[in-house]
């Protein structure tokens, strides 16, 4: 049985408010919006406990949570953890706001409201009132509290943020354990909260307990290690170490706990240990139970032993898999945002763009006007226009450093993009990561996202809410600038690391990578003819950095270094399906987006079908979309089964319109969340394993959805999306909709190439030649 999905975004639009307020009703709760508006975007994940406790992940818009009914004297007490947004909590005459990473505590017997001032990421847990009440005692709840920075309360956020992030997972015993442990912790810190001061350690206490902090550090090995055990070596009562601890807000427990985990790390990030095992470092130091041991380590540093040892490892293990390392993404944000306005602010609006006519214009590819592996809703505008401009637009493929001869020399925009010597890099980031290569030392930007992108083009009125759409007049292949190929193109195809065989190969050595170059004769260029291919050898960037397998986006081949096989696919054509696999508007989740999985926004969507005489329709999030289009493909089949397509530097004219939100939205658009791709004769219904990743799977979204992503998830979501637009656009009842499905539309694998994982439906629009959309 297939559960209802926790997101609203691909039920019809007529069903999506009944449907939010009835998941909200698992949780006794409703909600108001503002004006006559209604819930059109949002996901909420709930799990139930058999002692009645409730925990919700709930992603939504603006809007007022509040009670479905009055509260008994009973009501559970729920705590608020915010994970993004902005709010305020009324609770009968106390208003209190709260922001990210705040953690609230309430009881339910009282009227209150939730006031959302910004869209949001919240976790609610409802717990049941009578084992709170019993540890509180007289203290009661004085409620709301916004719990401090005491260690109970900061360990009591992980341990929710744990909950939340396998929220569609968790079985009853993960629920329970979860609920006491929070309680727990809960409870202390309320105690410590609300209880009256007791004044600072004297001088001779804090001599006291540093004499005890010492002799724990020095017998942090002994698993068995008790507050006997150390009382006993200071020559002092238990009572009294423990009253110790009490003064400093802390327990013998937790402070134990917090030093053998900081030894840990610093043993898991030392490459003198590097050959050790990691049951071995918890055992040292000890965690006698492994299981604990990582459960404990996740918990107060949000990853785990082995995630930690393999974002500091290098070499090629520990990028095996695409995706920034995990808790890398959600620590990046603020930082790299200014980075990024730091590396574009020599590249002022419009710069490089030509103004063709007042509605046409030029938007040349070179080091101003590109931004290499990622996406941003910071970055500066290279072209401002209105909507119904056409443009002219160049793009580069990541790929003609596979070929500099041909792909780069003699073309002064590629050059620009491309250079790089010891001393300077025409575009120094390349990707989502940090600048200075912290990571895995690749390079700035760590090739967390790989893609040469031209823009962003800022579309004047748009807002979120509204579609953009852009049509594809015409596309060309980008001639090679040499003068020893006039006349010719030339595309790369490269069976990568990335892609779905690399595991999976007959020949030794099992794992390789293959970069095959194609020619494309410009008077008749509706085929390419494979020049000759190679394999990838070891190769050192101008800055001196090795790569021992395509990490990092634009490095030189040394063509003295590889062995070119000419006689490579001899006798095959390969038939034309110009396109660009990457079409995409800034998303708002984030303000560094690695540029390889697509979602909501598009981005690296890798579909032929968006090619010449096709429209591409993206829901806008951010105020002027900020368009970018690149990875240009001269063809691909459907899978993109071994990572790339024929990637080609090529240049399209295209005209953009904007569709508004509001009564004059088209039918087929209204409430789009995934983009849709138009043909003159069918109907594209694009999704992706996870339509939203980057609202739905948390902080470390940017790398979750490397590792989470299925074609299975990729069908459902397909499915879904398919069922919605079928139902939205035609006014087809849901078993009408189920059998146009299974007779008429086209399910296929978009792409397993890009992290997120790609299913389309294709139908053609002649099946609806009697049946007109619905008005």
């Amino acid at each position: 049985m297939i559960d209802n999905p926790p997101t609203v975004d691909s039920l019809p639009l007529v069903m999506r408010g009944e449907a939010w307020q009835s998941r909200l009703a698992q949780m006794c709760l409703k909600s108001e919006f503002f004006g006559d508006r209604q819930v059109s975007d949002g996901s909420i994940d709930i799990r139930l406990s058999s002692s009645g406790a409730r925990l919700a992940r709930i992603v939504g818009e603006r809007q007022t949570l509040l009670p479905a009914e009055t509260g008994t004297r009973d009501a559970p007490v729920m705590l608020i953890l915010v994970l993004k947004g902005r709010a305020t909590l009324a609770c009968g005459p106390r208003a209190t706001d709260l922001a990210d990473d705040d953690l609230a505590v309430m009881g339910m017997d009282m009227p209150w409201r939730l006031h959302w001032r910004s869209d949001y990421d919240v976790i609610l847990l409802q717990l049941p009132r009578a084992p709170l009440a019993i540890r509180l005692g007289r203290s009661g709840l004085d409620a709301p509290v916004v719990l401090g920075r005491t260690f109970a309360a900061l360990a009591a956020r992980p341990v929710l943020r744990m909950l939340a992030g396998s929220v569609g997972q968790l079985e009853q015993a993960d629920i329970t354990a979860g609920e006491l442990a929070v309680t727990e912790l809960v409870a202390s810190a309320l105690l410590v909260e609300s209880r009256a001061p007791n004044g600072p350690m004297t001088e001779v206490q804090t001599a006291h307990f540093r004499r005890v902090a010492a002799a724990i550090d020095a017998n942090l090995s002994d698993p068995d290690l008790t507050p006997a055990d150390i009382a006993r070596k200071e020559g002092m009562s238990v009572r009294y170490l423990q009253r110790l601890f009490q003064l400093r807000d802390d327990s013998f427990s937790g402070y134990l706990r917090h030093q053998r985990l900081e030894r840990c790390r610093a043993d898991l990030i030392d490459p003198n240990h590097a050959s050790e095992s990691i049951a071995a470092i918890g055992l040292r130091w000890g965690f006698r139970d492994q299981a604990y041991f990582s459960r404990a380590f996740s918990a107060a540093y949000d990853m785990s032993p082995t995630d930690l040892r393999r974002s500091v490892a290098g070499g090629e293990d520990s990028y095996s898999k695409r995706g920034l390392p995990p808790d890398h993404a959600g620590k990046r944000d603020a930082k790299q945002a200014g980075a990024v306005k730091a590396l574009t602010a020599q590249a002022p609006a419009e710069q490089g763009a030509v103004a063709v006519s007042p509605d046409h214009y030029h938007l040349p590819a070179n080091a101003q006007t590109v931004h290499w592996g990622y996406m941003s809703r910071t970055l500066p505008p290279a072209l401002f226009v209105e909507p119904g401009a056409t443009i002219t637009i160049e793009t580069l493929t990541q790929h003609a450093g596979d070929d500099w001869d041909r792909m780069v020399a003699g073309d002064p925009g590629a050059e620009s993009v491309f250079a790089w010597t010891p001393d300077h890099k025409g575009v120094e980031r390349r990707g989502a990561g940090p600048m200075n290569a912290s990571v895995f030392g690749r390079g700035a930007g760590e090739g967390f996202g790989v893609h040469i992108c031209t823009g962003p083009i800022h579309v004047r009125g748009a807002e979120s809410g509204d579609i953009l759409e852009v049509e594809f007049l015409d596309i060309a292949p980008r001639p090679s600038g040499n003068p020893a190929y006039a006349g010719k193109a030339f595309a790369s195809n490269a069976s990568a690391w990335w892609g779905y065989q690399y595991n999976d190969l007959l020949d030794h050595p099992e794992r390789r990578e293959t970069i095959t170059i194609f020619e494309i004769d410009l008077d008749n260029p509706d085929v390419a003819r494979p020049l000759y291919n190679f394999r990838w050898t070891t190769q050192t960037d101008p800055y001196g950095t090795l790569h021992k397998t395509m990490d990092y986006p634009g490095v030189p081949v040394d063509h003295g270094s590889i062995e070119k096989n000419p006689a490579a696919l001899a006798g095959v054509e390969i038939p034309v399906r110009m396109h660009f696999g990457f079409i995409g508007v800034a998303p708002r989740e984030a303000d560094v987006v690695d540029s390889i999985p697509p979602g909501y926004f598009g981005g690296n969507i890798d579909n032929w079908r968006a090619g010449k005489g096709s429209r591409i329709y993206l829901p806008v999030s951010v105020d002027g979309a900020l368009l970018s289009i690149g990875d240009g493909h001269f063809a691909q089949s459907d899978g993109e089964i071994n990572g790339t397509g024929l990637e080609c530097s090529l240049t399209a004219d295209i005209r953009i319109r904007l569709h508004k939100a509001g009564a004059e939205m088209p039918v087929s658009l209204d409430g789009l969340k995934t983009p849709l791709i138009e043909t003159p004769d069918e109907w594209v219904i694009q999704s992706f394993s996870f339509p939203n990743y980057l609202r739905d799977l948390g902080k470390n979204a940017q790398a979750e959805v490397y590792q989470r992503s299925t074609v299975d998830l990729a069908l459902r979501s397909a499915f879904r999306q398919t069922r919605r637009f079928l139902m939205d656009t035609y006014d087809l009842e849901e078993d009408e909709a189920l059998a146009l499905m299974s007779l008429a539309a086209d399910f296929g694998v978009t792409q397993v190439a890009d992290g997120n994982f790609g299913v389309h439906a294709t139908i053609r629009k002649s099946v609806f030649r009697n049946r007109p959309p619905r008005r």
